[in-house]
């Protein structure tokens, strides 16, 4: 039952952590910023854009998280065979700040563009031109936050596994010490000599 447990549950417990935590920081959100940005949301391009690559990324993150915490019997450790193409697209998480910034300077010269001699903009006007500045920005982040989760739970889940099942938690080869250079022996004058005249 424990071995269930320990190769079983946990690594599902674990997979779920990512999206429990994006849950969590959506929830934080106070509701009135939750509920103007949804509404502002299916108007903007550039947040489906990210939206819908962040969690596509985030779904075959998962993926392979489940499989990165999975227990090999042959191999009497975790299966690595995920772990390359995690850390790969976990790396993809540097990508949604950057194009939330992209929508947020086109929301800023959208609004400026919009303001030109003579013309006398209501603030709800400008308002309604810049909130895709904000939408995008927050759209980057959150997604990248909730992309760089699932290789943190593997880091973490992998060695409480480890821990809870008294399985020993391997070195890296970086950290093992290297080994000692044979210490040159000194020779003696007599012996070089006998070998060299017979």
């Amino acid at each position: 039952m424990r071995r269930f447990w320990i190769h079983h549950v946990l690594p599902a417990a674990f997979c779920a952590v990512p999206a429990l935590g994006a849950g969590l920081v959506f929830a934080a959100v106070p509701p009135d910023a939750r509920r103007d940005y949804l509404a502002r949301f299916q108007d903007s391009g550039i947040d489906w854009i990210i939206v819908a690559l962040g969690l596509s990324l985030f779904l075959a993150q998962t993926i392979l998280a489940w499989r990165a915490l999975r227990w090999s019997q042959a191999a009497g450790d975790f299966d690595p065979a995920a772990d390359r193409w995690l850390t790969h697209l976990a790396q993809g998480a540097e990508w949604f700040p950057l194009l939330g910034l992209i929508g947020t300077v086109a929301a800023i010269l959208q609004t400026f563009s919009s303001i030109t001699p003579g013309s006398n903009p209501t603030p709800q006007d400008i308002i309604k031109k810049y909130a895709p500045a904000i939408t995008a920005t927050g759209s980057g982040l959150f997604m990248a936050l909730v992309n760089i989760l699932p290789t943190w739970v593997v880091a973490v889940g992998r060695d409480l596994i480890r821990a809870l099942a008294g399985y020993p938690t391997p070195i890296p080869p970086a950290a093992q010490e290297p080994p000692l250079a044979p210490v040159p022996q000194p020779q003696v004058a007599g012996n070089s000599d006998r070998g060299a005249r017979a």
